[in-house]
């Protein structure tokens, strides 16, 4: 039995959801006004008030919100409510400035806790289950969110969090989980530590893998259900609009991920024009929070393209397409527009090599040049690696259209991910 407290809302029909999103935006637009600073003066300048909102297409009318936004309002510059409300506060790495600030109500947790909840639900996951979390625990939403939604679920938690893999495999082996929520990248390196301690990742107790945080290929779905005898599915969410559990792809048919649209309004935009695309374009894709409490976020440019589609295993939600990229990772070489997940595709289909590449970009006299560094498989010759780093260059001007190197190196030489996989280096001055 699925613990009472759990709502999947599978049973909404199309009306009663636009009724209940209508109902939700218009609350949120009108607490959004009037509780944060930051969103009033952008609604000002904009010419819009929450009044305007008479139905779901009138959204399109307000203004975005970017990650600078948050970063500019550091800490807590774009919190609704007063801090002795907030009962928890993430944030990201700040690598690249200020980190990006984001808090919870009490009833904020309980919704984080309900979507993934029912976001493992949907990945096959049931009362009862062991779930091994190894994403990494602390400021990052990850590791705490897949915990809390995991015991909503009434599933049995183990949280490993990232890192000392070799224990990780240890524990997997002994606890006996069957069900693994991690990154793509960081299975990999899984993967290599079962088959490095002699120990067959096909019999362990896993049945399920999700995982989320990166975008990843079908290529990479292939590689990890035949080497693991798991179904391996997606899981979406990031900590700006809430965390791990935004939209969650089905065990049943692996079609892309259900947007559980109850808490969370997508919509899908030309990241150059910034208008509204029709359904099943691709495009940006923007999400407004419609429950949430401590930092509503509206109209949030996620830098993720993909496309909307129907519903299919669970009709009442929409699907977005599994990410193949984001708008800020496009590397322009030469005019030519290339994204991680193409280069992917083409390492993933090449004999000999492993999954573990980056892309460096470096500077050849006047223009920029690009390295595909990709690791060999274990058993590669010296004649299959000559010809798998030809297949990649080849793969790449066909299907890509443009020229790179490809230096085909020696296992464990690049480094391996814990959370998310650096997949670009730029070694330009």
């Amino acid at each position: 039995m699925i613990a009472e407290t759990v709502d999947l809302a599978e049973n909404l029909s199309a009306d009663e959801l636009a009724a209940l999103q209508l109902e939700r935006l218009q609350w949120t637009l009108r607490h959004a006004y009037t509780n944060v600073p930051v969103y009033r003066k952008k609604f000002d300048e904009a010419g819009v008030h929450p009044d305007d909102c008479r139905e779901l297409s009138d959204l399109a009318k307000f203004p975005f919100t970017t990650k600078a936004d948050l970063r500019d309002s550091y800490p807590f510059g774009m919190f609704a409510v007063p801090q002795d409300q907030v009962r928890r506060v993430h944030a990201s790495s700040g690598t690249t400035g200020k980190p990006t600030v984001v808090g919870y109500t009490e009833d904020d947790l309980d919704v984080w806790a309900n979507v993934v909840a029912r976001s493992i639900h949907a990945a096959g996951g049931r009362p009862g289950h062991k779930v091994h979390v190894a994403y990494g625990y602390g400021l990052f939403t990850g590791g705490l969110g897949a915990h809390y939604g995991a015991e909503k679920l009434g599933c049995t938690v183990i949280p490993a969090s990232g890192g000392m893999t070799a224990r990780q495999v240890q524990l997997i082996t002994d606890f006996k989980p069957e069900i693994i929520m991690i990154t793509p990248s960081y299975m990999l390196t899984l993967l290599d530590e079962f088959e490095r301690q002699g120990v067959d990742p096909r019999a362990s107790s896993l049945k399920v893998g999700i995982f989320g945080a990166e975008p990843w290929t079908e290529q990479m779905r292939t590689e990890i259900e035949d080497r693991f005898a798991i179904d391996a599915v997606d899981i979406y969410g990031l900590s700006e609009v809430m965390g791990p559990g935004v939209a969650q792809e089905c065990v049943e048919t692996k079609d892309g991920l259900h947007i559980w649209e109850d808490h969370f309004y997508p919509e899908v935009i030309d990241p150059f024009t910034e208008e509204v695309q029709p359904a099943g374009s691709s495009g940006e894709l923007l999400f407004t929070s419609l429950t949430k409490q401590a930092l509503p976020i509206i109209r949030y440019r996620t830098r993720d393209l993909t496309r909307l589609l129907p519903g299919t295993a669970r009709p009442a939600f929409r699907r977005m397409e599994k990410v193949t990229g984001r708008s800020d990772d496009l590397i322009i070489l030469r005019g030519v527009n290339v994204f991680p997940t193409q280069i992917e595709e083409i390492v993933l289909r090449t004999p000999s090599l492993s999954p573990h590449f980056q892309l460096v970009r470096s500077t050849r006299g006047r223009l920029d040049h690009l390295t595909v560094r990709v690791e060999a498989r274990p058993d590669a010759t010296a004649d299959a690696r000559a010809t798998a780093a030809s297949a990649v260059a080849a793969g790449v001007k066909d299907g890509v259209g443009v020229s790179v190197s490809v230096e085909v190196v020696d296992p464990d030489t690049l480094e391996r991910s814990v959370g998310k996989m650096r997949r670009v280096v730029d070694e330009r001055a």
